[in-house]
């Protein structure tokens, strides 16, 4: 044999069209070998009507198969989304304690501007990749207070602020597009 013959053909993917003929088929032959098996029997009057319902039995069933398809293709690729967006929610609330402690180190006084430097060079960097991955600081000083991307810890009463107006930040909240990663820590004023 020469080696031309002796590669295997790849399987090719069949039409929607061939899958329906072969179904088809089936279900001829299907017909043949149970009228085989009882040759004592006569086979049951057919009416006209009937070789229009048998075809469109397997085009039916092929409709739904595609539809369930098309179905389980849609709900795998949203499960996809929902896997990575929350790989990165999970990712980003590790580092979150990170940005805690640099954020107090912008905040204490020193006398070393180079080291004062480096820990704000390295809280910028930190908000560049939080902006690559799509995070964003929840907005809350002077902004009304919203439950569901605030957690009020302190209550006062201050007349320079307005009605459930949050008057102090204790610890940023993050977004991850509409994903809330962590409230923002607030208190909030009246």
């Amino acid at each position: 044999m020469s080696k031309k013959k002796e590669k295997k053909e790849l399987p090719v993917q069949e039409t929607p069209e061939e899958v329906l003929e072969e179904q088809t088929e089936e279900l001829e032959t299907l017909e043949t070998d149970t009228q085989a098996d009882f040759p004592g029997q006569e086979p049951e009057a057919v009416p006209e009507e009937a070789p229009a319902q048998e075809q469109l039995v397997p085009k039916e069933q092929f409709l739904r198969l595609a539809a369930e398809y098309d179905n389980y293709r849609k709900r795998t690729a949203k499960e996809k989304e929902s896997l990575w967006t929350d790989a990165k929610a999970d990712t980003v609330q590790a580092f979150l304690p990170v940005y805690d402690n640099l954020e107090r180190a912008m905040k204490q006084d020193t006398s070393d501007e180079a080291y004062k430097k480096g820990v704000e060079m390295t809280m910028n960097q930190l908000k560049e990749v939080f902006a690559k991955l799509g995070v964003t600081e929840i907005e809350a000083e002077g902004k009304p207070f919203d439950p569901n991307l605030h957690n009020a810890v302190m209550h006062i009463e201050d007349e320079n602020f307005g009605e459930n107006t949050v008057a102090q930040v204790f610890q940023a909240g993050f977004m991850l597009g509409e994903k809330v990663i962590r409230f923002a820590m607030v208190q909030v004023a009246n």
